[in-house]
């Protein structure tokens, strides 16, 4: 309280009578300590933070210990033992080592009274050509006598060429004829799509296998632009098939001989397709033991040719006779009006047959046109 104050605040004293006393007390009295008077709200709000404060330094007290012994723990690890994979041997594949077959060895041969190469080589199934080259005779194989030793080879098996797919005069025409695809639209008839691709009514149903001219929406038609309608102006070019594939000899089987002077000599091959007006086969005949270039050839348009009597050899020995077959295409001709002819395919394997001459000089051979290169 104020000193001059003149009631207690607290207890309710009068103040005013002792004031003077209480000045002369104090004035004769000696130091002591301070006082500090404080209210009891006062004193509350101080216990209180002095809890709070208390209890903030156990916290963080207890937080720093908490690390130190979670230190503390060690973990021992388990050691677990990890299988170790053993690789398998791979198995080593063994070389194959080629071994050369040996060849076949030519066997000796004694000329008897009345031998000819042509026999012996008929005897052997070998070719007269072979025993020339093998003994280094004359090419006609003629100077043999009683007792020479001749070198025979041993007869090599010729493989037949397999046979070619051949296809037949409607698949062959199907083949090349040219074709598209189309689909019927909501307006189309079968009228305003012949007209279209100027190709006859009849032919598309036939090619479609349609029994009337009844078309829908949708429906699928393959067009034979090879039958379309002619039209008018210059002569368009035909389109030319692609070249023939090589013939397949049939007849005579190849090495085989004939020494009858009545053989007649028939040439056979399979058919490679239809041929056109313009196309052949074009058969040459070349005599290579006669060493004289002696050769023909001749044009057909079917699959057999009978060999001239004519182009038989005079000097009554064995010859070798090779032919083949290949499809020719007539271009032109030349000045002289003979057909030009060229290539249209394939040439085909040769065949060797033996022909005995005759012994009389023959009449020499019809001139035959050659073919242009």
């Amino acid at each position: 309280m104020s000193e001059d104050a003149a009631r207690c605040l607290v207890c309710g004293t009068d103040l005013s009578s002792s004031e003077k006393t209480s000045r002369t007390q104090k004035a004769v009295q000696g130091s002591r300590m301070p006082e500090i008077t404080v209210s009891l709200p006062a004193a509350l709000g101080l216990l209180a933070l002095v809890l709070v404060i208390g209890a903030a330094l156990v916290y963080f007290a207890m937080q720093q210990a908490t690390p130190k012994a979670a230190a503390q723990v060690t973990t021992t690890p388990t050691i677990t033992q990890t299988p170790t994979s053993t690789a398998s041997p791979t198995p080593v594949t063994p070389t194959v080592t080629f071994t050369p077959e040996p060849s076949p060895t030519p066997f000796t041969y004694i000329v008897k009274d009345g031998d000819l190469c042509g026999g012996i080589a008929y005897q052997f199934k070998v070719t007269i050509l072979s025993i020339v080259l093998m003994n280094n005779l004359p090419a006609d194989c003629g100077a043999l006598y009683i007792g020479q030793k001749l070198l025979i080879p041993q007869p090599t098996p010729t493989p037949t060429p397999p046979p070619t797919a051949t296809l037949n005069a409607a698949e062959a025409t199907a083949a090349a004829c040219e074709k598209i695809d189309i689909t019927v639209q909501a307006k189309d008839t079968l009228s305003s799509i012949s007209l279209n691709y100027q190709v006859p009514i009849e032919a598309i149903r036939s090619y479609n296998g349609l029994v009337n001219d009844i078309v829908r929406f949708g429906q699928k038609l393959t067009i034979p632009l090879c039958q379309r309608n002619a039209t008018p102006g210059p002569t368009p070019t035909p389109t030319l098939p692609p070249p023939y594939p090589p013939a397949n000899l049939l007849l005579p089987a190849d090495g085989a001989a004939f020494q009858s002077a009545n053989d007649i000599i028939s040439l056979q091959w399979a058919s490679v397709g239809t041929l056109r007006e313009n196309e052949a086969y074009a058969v040459t005949i070349e005599d290579v033991t006669g060493g004289e270039g002696r050769k023909m050839a001749d044009y057909v348009t079917d699959t057999k040719y009978i060999v001239p009597a004519d182009f038989r050899p005079a000097d009554n020995q064995p010859h070798a006779m090779r032919w083949g077959i290949v499809p020719v295409r007539q271009t032109g001709t030349d000045s002289d009006g003979n057909p030009i002819w060229e290539p249209a395919g394939t040439p085909s394997a040769q065949r060797v047959f033996i022909w005995v001459g005759s012994g009389s000089a023959p009449a020499p051979p019809a001139a035959t046109p050659t073919p242009a290169k």
